[in-house]
């Protein structure tokens, strides 16, 4: 075979391309879990790619692209037969192998998100392993390693069903053994909001997807040094981005008429469920067909969300399920009913009849059904013996100190406490405490001379819209001084309800700001009338105000007290 160094060029682009979707996985996953599982979700990332190459270096290349028979290729350690057969024209075996390597990782990576915040590391480095070594493999090698589904005509282009489903039905099987995570349903069944931390971590990693996304899809074409390559990967970047970028805008109406507003994590969701979707047959469809694609994955990467949440009652924090499962399915089938019949057969709606369109409903419903049967048996397998989810008490505590020893992913950023935890029956407070541990109360003598100013601490909480208008306005009646805090608490109303991915906030706790200020000779009522005044829109919400006696106050530079150490006066 001779050479071409602009295809192996190509192939090894798309290689690292595919490879940096690490990247976007890890901070799309991080981003919509809670802060104390962070560092467990970005080790695992790291694994899954670090553990599924040397396992499918060793069993899972031969057994993909071997030439077995029709339902699996050949054990090979190490990569040592001829592959010949196999290789894209003018691209060596070396460059072809770190290229699909770094496609079975993705699809290893995908069950990561699904099973987030409640899987034992442990286990997650050994079905990860199983999913390198042969659950991947195998249905590959159906679809691009000359097995019977290639054999048939199943077209997925670059992956829809052989990487995405693959991965998407692995997370729905790995979520619904686990269980949900704790606080994620109540005594009714109904499902509970429990918000990702770092929507910007999650936007930047659906960023970093978009772009490898071209290599993903792009680079597939393993060729590009004749005009039909240069043409079909024009196409397909172009179908590629239109399918996601029009499943984000049907997304964005669809959950503004759904929810009030259009929702931030489901609008990103739909995104990547648009370039899930248009994997399988971005070479195969008109610019027209990709962009109806992209709104149909827009409206069902929602509709699935919200089934997993509400019907199903299984616990996707990323929506990996929706997303990779139900989209790669879907862009997979859909291709059998918009294929122009350029690069394969005419799909339903350009003349081909039902026959394309069947063989991609067999190719979809085989493949699902292999891989489903083959992860119970291997999770069935780690829950009787390791164990698959840790123990409520350290899932409450987050796996990032419990798993790694990791103390925070954050260290010197104040992040939103995490209010959910088991539901522990309430503690008996007693009032018996033996001497030995009693704290001895002291009654604090009142500092204040005869005759000075009395200090009085004026607490107001309020929007943070606010702050700066009040801020001003007390200066403008002589407050010199105040110590302002971000805060969390609730009213009686708990807030006006609001949805994060279909599901409604209880809002318990609500950001807010905290003003102290302590006053001595600007008088107190002038304080809560100003505030009063300021802060009024007559909606929930507007904030308290709290009034409360000071002993006494010190200033620790000069040592002064009372009156004296509230003033500014060298």
């Amino acid at each position: 075979m001779t050479l071409s160094s602009v295809n192996t060029i190509w192939v090894l682009l798309g290689a690292a391309l595919v490879f940096f979707m690490q990247a976007g996985f890890s901070l799309c996953e991080a981003g919509f879990t809670r802060a104390k599982n962070t560092g467990n979700i970005l080790m695992k990332n790291l694994m899954d790619f670090c553990i599924g190459t040397p396992c499918f270096w060793l069993f899972g290349f031969g057994i993909m692209f071997g030439a077995g028979n029709a339902i699996i290729g050949w054990l090979d350690p190490g990569i040592t037969g001829d592959y010949s057969f196999v290789l894209p024209s003018g691209v060596p075996l070396w460059a072809f192998a770190i290229f699909q390597t770094v496609f079975c990782a993705t699809a290893a990576t995908i069950v990561s998100g699904s099973m987030a915040e409640r899987t034992k590391f442990s286990a997650y480095c050994i079905y990860s392993a199983c999913i390198s070594l042969f659950i991947y493999p195998i249905s590959g090698h159906w679809i691009w390693g000359g097995g019977w589904l290639s054999q048939l005509g199943f077209h997925d282009f670059a992956g829809s069903t052989a990487v995405h489903m693959v991965g998407g039905v692995c997370a729905c099987i790995g979520a619904a053994m686990l269980g949900p995570r704790i606080g994620k349903f109540g005594k009714d069944g109904k499902p509970k909001a429990i918000l990702g931390h770092n929507i910007t971590a999650a936007a930047l990693g659906v960023f970093i997807l978009w772009f490898c996304w071209f290599g993903f899809n792009g680079c597939s074409t393993v060729a590009m040094d004749s005009d039909d390559a240069l043409t079909s990967a024009g196409l397909i970047f172009f179908n590629t981005n239109l399918a996601a970028a029009v499943a984000c805008c049907v997304t964005l109406i669809f959950t503004w008429i759904r929810y009030g507003k259009p929702d931030v994590s489901m609008t990103y969701n739909a995104a990547l469920a648009g370039l899930v979707g248009i994997t399988a047959g971005c070479d195969a469809v008109s610019p027209v067909g990709a962009a109806i694609m992209g709104a149909v994955f827009g409206i069902v990467v929602v509709l699935s969300v919200e089934f997993f949440d509400k019907v199903a009652k299984i616990d996707d924090p990323v929506g990996a399920v929706s997303v990779h499962g139900v989209c790669g399915a879907l862009g997979t089938i859909l291709t059998g009913l918009f294929a122009t019949g350029v690069s394969t057969e005419k799909g339903l709606f350009y003349g081909g009849g039902v026959h394309m369109l069947g063989i991609q409903l067999l190719g979809v419903v085989s493949v699902a059904a292999y891989v489903a049967v083959v992860i119970t048996i291997v999770f069935t397998i780690i829950k009787k013996t390791i164990g698959l989810r840790v123990s409520a008490e350290e899932e409450i505590t987050g796996l990032d100190v419990t798993e790694h020893g990791l103390l925070t992913a954050y260290a010197g950023f104040s992040m939103m406490p995490d209010t959910i935890s088991a539901d522990d029956e309430p503690v008996v407070v007693t009032g018996d405490v033996p001497v030995a541990e009693a704290v001895p109360v002291k009654k604090v003598p009142d500092f204040r001379e005869e005759g000075t100013p009395k200090f009085t601490k004026v607490e107001i909480i309020c929007k943070e819209s606010r702050l700066e208008n009040l801020k001003d306005a007390m200066i403008s009646i002589g407050i010199t001084g105040m110590t302002v805090s971000h805060v969390l608490g609730c009213g009686i109303q708990k807030g006006k309800p609001e949805y994060y991915r279909g599901v409604q906030v209880e809002t318990n706790l609500l950001p807010k700001v905290q003003v102290d200020i302590v006053v001595s000779k600007v008088p107190v009522r002038t304080v809560i009338e100003t505030a009063k005044e300021v802060l009024y829109t007559g909606h929930i919400g507007d904030g308290k105000i709290f009034v409360y006696d000071v002993e006494n106050v010190v200033k620790v530079r000069t040592g002064e007290e009372g009156y004296d150490a509230l003033q500014d006066v060298e």
